[in-house]
């Protein structure tokens, strides 16, 4: 199913695994690291997996808890805290190693972060046609470190950063401080993202269009061996205006 983009007037992606890489960077990061500084006598895979499984235990609820505030501004207190539980679950109580591995950790990451081929092609076709924008969820210093590490920061007046604006997507107010300041009505606005949950379904319910980005290797270091696959439409919920695997899909349903 495709929808009719004709009425978009302006257009906002997400960041991570739709422009970029950064399931890919941050697997390979997490390798890197703790290969270079991991404890001895624990095998790189094993460290991965315990990371992992600590972070599927730690990262649900942070916006709950007391973390959340200081995760807005900085992602080095919640990343520490990461490696600091993984190591426990090791017998390991080693706050000085933790940081050392939360450091090396954002550094590989940010060092292996890319965009995908075919991200400045379509950015430099838009740009003069329609206003661009960004819609972002993650720490402020985080994701402005990655806007800078990949050299896209010219292709969009407004960006919209979990971290600097206090909630992310799917909040409703995100979308609407999104829509207010290009001066467009809901249904003028496509949404462009990866994630069903924060950029596709949030963005239908509130009247945009929404095209759905799936690429195999949209699965997060998190998901282990339990869910191999990328995120699947939910049954019974809104169906995007689009589905593409790529983002060059994007020009033709733009009538370009």
């Amino acid at each position: 199913m495709v929808g009719d983009l004709r009425a978009v007037r302006a257009i906002y992606f997400d960041l991570d695994d739709t422009l970029c890489g950064y399931w890919d960077a941050s697997k390979l990061g997490l390798r890197l690291t703790f290969e270079k500084h991991g404890p001895q006598g624990h095998a790189t895979d094993d460290l991965v997996r315990h990371w992992a499984a600590s972070f599927r235990e730690f990262a649900p609820s942070l916006k709950q808890t007391d973390w959340y505030q200081g995760y807005l501004l900085k992602g080095e207190p919640t990343r520490t805290e990461q490696m600091r539980l993984t190591l426990v679950r090791l017998g390991i109580d080693d706050p000085e190693l933790a940081s050392i591995l939360s450091q090396a950790y954002m550094e590989e990451r940010d060092r292996a972060l890319s965009l995908f081929p075919d991200v400045i092609e379509v950015l430099d076709s838009l740009r003069n046609l329609y206003p661009l924008g960004l819609i972002t969820n993650g720490p402020a210093d985080v994701q402005r470190q990655e806007i800078s590490t990949l050299g896209i920061g010219q292709y969009f007046a407004n960006v919209f950063i979990e971290g600097e604006m206090g909630e992310g997507k799917p909040a409703e107010a995100v979308f609407k401080r999104a829509a207010s300041v290009v001066d467009c009505q809901p249904h003028e606005l496509l949404m462009v993202g990866n994630s069903y949950h924060h950029d596709i379904r949030a963005a239908l319910e509130f009247g945009w269009h929404a095209v759905w980005i799936r690429r195999e290797s949209d699965v997060p270091p998190s998901a282990g061996g339990d869910f191999p696959k990328p995120e699947e439409l939910p049954k019974g919920d809104p169906v995007p205006d689009a589905t593409i695997g790529t983002l060059i899909e994007l020009l033709p349903l733009l009538g370009m």
